[in-house]
């Protein structure tokens, strides 16, 4: 098990120049944008307008906080996600405009170059302890809005506001999360291709 804490999450621009992203855990490790496996990531979304596009890589959205958003995807019906609505997942390479539906939003964005990786996002609530099953061969845990407590067999580790879990094989496959207060737990499978 691995502690990623929130201060070290990275800070960069958005592809398309629009934003700023803060990456949670990117592969390989310090990969561009050009270059990643898979890549985790929370932005804050001040203005409606397109997405950064990703050829090659599939992607799911989440809401954090905020009113929601409104996605037009090519030869699709618009799509309104909300801080209750399930993950969204679409593909990278296909143009998508976004509409905020009143005011910013965060969001949770999980990619994952297709022919490398594929993944699956849960929003798990957690007001007392939780039991996680690692399904991939790696699951990363957020616990974004309260400080926990993770526990693998005998190994305990507390969590801030706002950190990362990481397992992969080697740490077993399940975890315990006792949240200090009622929370969303955002959970991320991840497989090899």
């Amino acid at each position: 098990m691995r502690i990623i804490r929130s201060s070290d999450y990275r800070r960069m621009a958005w592809k398309n120049g629009g934003g700023e992203t803060v990456e949670i855990a990117v592969s390989p490790m310090g990969a561009s944008l050009d270059a990643f496996d898979w890549r985790i990531s929370m932005a804050r979304v001040s203005s409606s307008g397109p997405f950064s596009r990703f050829p090659g890589i599939d992607r799911t959205l989440v809401i954090l906080a905020g009113a929601g958003i409104r996605l037009s995807l090519a030869g699709r019906a618009s799509v309104s996600l909300r801080h209750d609505t399930p993950p969204f997942s679409f593909p990278g390479d296909e143009p998508v405009e976004a509409e905020l539906i009143d005011g910013p939003i965060d969001d949770l964005n999980t990619m994952t170059r297709r022919t490398r990786y594929r993944h699956r996002v849960a929003r798990v609530p957690a007001r007392a302890p939780v039991r996680l099953r690692r399904e991939g061969d790696l699951m990363l845990v957020i616990a974004r809005e309260t400080a926990v407590t993770a526990r693998i067999g005998d190994r305990q580790d507390a969590l801030a506001r706002g950190d990362t879990i990481l397992l992969d094989r080697a740490d077993g496959p399940e975890l315990e999360i006792v949240p200090a207060n009622p929370a969303q737990l955002y959970a991320i499978d991840l497989w090899h291709v």
